[in-house]
């Protein structure tokens, strides 16, 4: 913040002088590139979280369409167990990456289509660690569910919440944040062991039951 106001400065200085003075290069570390990446990962996961809402409403509404996309996850679950372990970490990873990763991440959106799996099998095939893929996938989501938890709150009654409650939403945020926690240390695990081979075997299962009983249903 305090670099944008100097260079907010040094511009109006420029063009008040005539002169040209250098500004301040505003991301100058790692950490200030992975919050840029998360947020330009968000932006097409927001917008077509936006634009395929109608969509992925009626989706939801048939078994046949949560059954593909477990398919689909299983045949990602497996891709990202046959792709060997990039090299790149934050510097080498670039705003087009970021870019991809946030598509990748707005397509999860559809029933049956793992987030996670989705994020990180994108994440490997861009060449990422397989222990950054982890996290990067893990904290892109936070923007993204805290972005649909704000857009939910047009349905949400104040006054049907009680006062004493509030506490309760606390000690559940805290317990998600260990949970969270905790499953990014078993994911880095499970990622580095090639072992989401299990999971696919077990979403191709209930994927093809699921498009089974849509047919005979029908």
């Amino acid at each position: 913040l305090f670099d944008i106001i100097a260079n907010f400065k040094t511009w109006i200085s420029n063009k008040k002088n005539g002169e040209y003075t250098a500004y301040r290069r505003l991301i100058n570390s790692a950490y200030k590139k992975f919050v840029v990446l998360i947020l330009i990962t968000t932006i097409p996961t927001g917008i077509m979280g936006v634009a395929f809402s109608s969509l992925i409403e009626r989706a939801s509404q048939t078994l046949l369409v949560p059954g593909i996309c477990l398919v689909i996850t299983a045949i990602l679950l497996l891709i990202s167990d046959t792709r060997p372990s990039g090299h790149k970490k934050v510097k080498k990873t670039t705003y087009a990456n970021a870019a991809v990763i946030g598509v990748a991440q707005g397509f999860a959106t559809f029933p049956g289509l793992s987030r996670s799996g989705t994020t990180i099998t994108a994440c490997l095939m861009l060449g990422f660690d397989r222990a950054y893929a982890v996290k990067y996938s893990f904290l892109a989501s936070l923007p993204a569910i805290l972005g649909a938890n704000i857009l939910e709150l047009r349905h949400f009654d104040a006054a049907a919440v009680a006062v004493g409650s509030i506490a309760y939403y606390f000690i559940g945020m805290i317990v998600a944040g260990v949970v969270g926690y905790i499953c990014i240390k078993l994911m880095i695990y499970i990622v580095r062991s090639n072992k989401f081979q299990y999971f696919a075997y077990y979403c191709a299962v209930v994927g093809i039951i699921a498009i089974i009983a849509y047919f005979v249903k029908g």
